[in-house]
């Protein structure tokens, strides 16, 4: 009897076990699910921007300084890092750039001058040399120097002003913008009662901003005009620059000069550029001064508008 009931109650046994162990195996996979879908959300669950925005960034669009470029975790965008490194090599590009003189003068010759274009060479032979040395880069070698004082420039009367176009920290500076700054300014030193009268253009390779005085000097010109390219930043490898002096003479410091800088398309406008530098040459003239003597006073009807007193000069 009890040998008769046993299989029936192993056979009840075991179709209850496999029951509960299929009803397991089946509510397995609902568990691991339910486990996958708490840990892991859909996709569409994800923020579709990872990078974490600064509330600054709205200040971007009024300059071009990098502010409010936001943050991936606790670094920079991808983006922005790589924007950075592209704006440190091009002005790393700008200061070894050599200038094009050959397309250069071509592109003055077309501003129709009285006379030849000077081609001149300071001290420093090579760049190298004229970034280990700036004060071979403030002089003329001793060709460019006879050159110019063969040229007459010490014998006969003075004239108003020369102008150098010097190469300077960044050549792609004066190869943008030299020529495009001339074309607006040249008409206005010719416009007038008292127009300016001009030497020789000068064209300057390895130089630095003091050079225009001794070219200055040698032509006998009563104030020099340098347009140099200025050292490049990070986000302005182009930047012109206009330095002006009255009596120019070898061995004067910065003190003598009055500087304009950041000419450029992105910048300073070549009009407002050229405005103010007239304004600065015709105190300049009546004063017969230059450098920290001589105020620019180009803006003072901008600071002052409204009828308002400027406090700074009253």
């Amino acid at each position: 009897m009890a040998d008769q009931s046993s299989p029936d109650n192993r056979s009840s046994f075991d179709s209850h076990s496999s029951t509960d162990s299929q009803s397991s195996t089946n509510s397995q996979p609902s568990t691991d699910s339910q486990a996958s879908t708490e840990n892991h959300p859909p996709a569409d669950d994800h923020p579709s921007n990872i990078v974490t925005d600064n509330p600054w960034q709205q200040l971007r669009q009024f300059t071009d300084a990098r502010i409010g470029l936001g943050r991936a975790g606790i670094s920079l965008p991808t983006e922005h890092l790589l924007e950075f490194q592209l704006a440190h090599a091009r002005a790393q590009d700008a200061v070894h750039l050599p200038l094009d003189i050959e397309t250069l003068c071509d592109d003055l010759g077309e501003l129709a001058l009285d006379a030849p274009i000077a081609r001149l060479h300071s001290q420093a032979t090579d760049r190298l040399t004229y970034l280990q040395r700036p004060d071979w880069g403030r002089r003329l070698d001793d060709d460019a120097r006879e050159r110019l004082t063969q040229s007459g420039g010490s014998a006969r009367s003075s004239v108003d002003l020369a102008i150098a176009v010097v190469d300077g920290l960044s050549s792609f500076a004066i190869q943008q913008n030299a020529v495009a700054f001339l074309k607006t300014l040249l008409p206005k030193l010719a416009e007038g009662e008292t127009p300016w009268s001009l030497a020789p253009l000068s064209v300057v390779e390895q130089g630095r901003v003091a050079i225009g005085d001794e070219i200055g000097e040698c032509l006998n010109a009563r104030a020099v005009l340098v347009l140099i390219g200025e050292r490049p930043g990070l986000s302005s490898p182009d930047s012109l620059g206009l330095y002006f002096t009255w009596a120019p003479e070898v061995g004067l410091t910065d003190a003598r000069r009055n500087c304009i800088s950041n000419v450029r398309p992105a910048g300073l406008s070549f009009e407002d550029a050229s405005r103010r530098l007239m304004a600065l040459l015709k105190e300049a003239r009546e004063k017969e001064l230059s450098g920290v003597k001589l105020k620019d006073r180009s803006e003072d009807d901008v600071i002052e508008q409204g009828g308002a007193r400027n406090f700074l000069t009253s």
